[in-house]
């Protein structure tokens, strides 16, 4: 791999890891606003250990672990980071076990946003899509069942693989979704410490991370730049998090933009597991050109909310057409 395709693999990774941890970002934003400036730096402090080293360092080696029955622990991580042709060859083989389950994984993340949460839409007809359950569950069921089909003939592992990826995918949106319910009670009770707000916030990046480490490996299967790509990512996002999160919260279809990147992501994962090959660069390129799309578009609306919006002295006046001023 050359020096080109490394920079382009890191680049995609980092603007992937920031786009899909906005909602944990925000999340994160409204505790650390009960939280005591030292806590906060603690915050970003104890997220480099934990955040870049702890889970984006050690989650790619597990996975690639698990997704490798042929492999012991050892091995698996000797493979993670070993550049061996043998071993290298090995993990190939391998590869579309774990690139059915991530891809599982990121299309129904996608498929729950698009169905089930509230949002900001782009496109028309995509309002009348939302909060339907029964579409949801049915694509979900569509989804999976047709790849489980298609895997039978491949291998059972690869099969087995698309309903381990839909296990894990509803396991993490329970878990979101109790997180935001204790999130609440965090910022209203006063009896929560720092220390526990800030041991409660790392337990929620650790769920939130999988989905940005399953999508790393459309990316690239190697640990190294995927520590790399999505440990900046996650310090950005972190520093972003303490300063100025409000500022991203304005571009509203920034998140339009990182679930499209998590569908076109997922989608090449499982066409690079049933044999067709999509080249290296297509990924960093195409989730470049999405999030440019969206942030370009959120940016444009932005600016016409705020030349549209009046000034506050305007907003503020009284109507007096038709009333006639002076004493006489």
């Amino acid at each position: 791999m050359d020096l080109f395709s490394i920079i382009l693999i890191i680049l995609g990774l980092v603007l992937f890891e920031i786009i899909n941890s906005v909602d944990n970002a925000i999340i994160n934003a409204e505790v650390l606003s009960t939280m005591s400036e030292r806590a906060r730096k603690l915050f970003l402090f104890v997220g480099i250990l934990t955040a870049v080293f702890l889970v984006r360092g050690l989650l790619p080696w597990f996975i690639i672990w698990i997704s490798s029955p042929s492999l012991s622990i050892l091995e698996a991580f000797y493979a993670a980071f070993s550049s061996d042709l043998s071993v290298q060859a090995t993990l190939e083989a391998s590869a579309p076990i774990l690139l059915t389950g991530s891809g599982v994984f990121l299309v129904l993340l996608f498929l729950h946003w698009f169905f089930m949460e509230e949002k900001h839409v782009l496109f028309r007809g995509i309002e009348s899509s939302e909060k339907r359950g029964l579409y949801y569950y049915a694509w979900m069921a569509g989804v999976v069942g047709i790849i489980i089909l298609l895997s039978i003939g491949k291998s059972r592992y690869v099969a087995f693989a698309a309903v381990i990826g839909m296990s894990i995918f509803l396991l993490m949106e329970h878990v979101k979704d109790k997180s935001e319910t204790h999130v609440k009670g965090l910022k209203t009770h006063t009896r929560f410490s720092d220390g526990a707000k800030i041991a409660y916030l790392e337990a929620i990046d650790a769920s939130f991370s999988v989905d940005g480490v399953l999508g790393a490996f459309a990316f690239t299967f190697s640990v190294p730049l995927i520590i790399i790509g999505s440990g900046i990512g996650a310090l950005v996002v972190r520093n972003l998090t303490i300063r100025n999160i409000a500022t991203i919260h304005k571009y509203r279809f920034i998140k339009n933009g990182a679930m499209y990147a998590i569908l076109f992501l997922g989608c090449v994962m499982l066409l690079d597991a049933f044999g067709v090959v999509v080249p290296y660069w297509v990924s960093p390129v195409v989730t470049f050109f999405i999030v440019a799309f969206f942030f370009g578009y959120s940016k444009a609306h932005l600016a016409k909310s705020n030349v549209c919006e009046p000034p506050i002295a305007q907003q503020s006046m009284p109507h007096t057409k038709g009333i006639k001023m002076g004493g006489k």
